[in-house]
């Protein structure tokens, strides 16, 4: 399995971790109750703090593959691996839009604000999300571009 490879399945499993656990919290303990005030900020430290724990545990577990992969992970990303990395964000593009537009102009005319905040920090989520997701498929699958 190829270094990117093997970063793009962790990130992707942190990342499915930690955010799950923030949107079961939200809509547990925050849709029965809207916050206000004080209680949207409490939200918002919330997410950042499960951002934090996601950056640490990607940063700890990407340092753990570089040593036990020190050639992959040294070696310089070549066209194939370029263009995986293309694709996935590409493809993530059009699922942020899709979410921002929904958020940015669905959303408004009916919706609270807390619940507009979560719609976006989910559509950033799944755009990430897809980004990695797209890049171990296609290593799977194998590249042909």
């Amino acid at each position: 399995m190829a270094y990117r490879e093997k970063l793009a399945w962790l990130t992707l499993a942190v990342m499915l971790m930690t955010y799950s656990v923030y949107f079961l919290m939200v809509a547990l303990w925050i849709a029965p109750a809207p916050p206000q005030g004080a209680a949207m900020l409490h939200m918002l430290v919330l997410f950042a703090g499960v951002t934090v724990v996601q950056a640490v545990l990607v940063a700890i577990g990407a340092a753990l593959l570089a040593v036990r992969a020190r050639a992959d992970g040294e070696e310089r990303a070549d066209e194939r691996d370029r263009a995986i990395a293309r694709r996935g964000t590409h493809i993530a593009y059009y699922v942020l839009m899709t979410g921002m537009v929904l958020v940015g102009l669905v959303m408004p005319f009916g919706e609270a604000r807390w619940k507009i905040v979560n719609a976006a920090l989910l559509a950033l989520v799944l755009a990430e999300a897809t980004r990695h997701a797209v890049v171990v498929l296609s290593y799977k699958r194998g590249w042909h571009g």
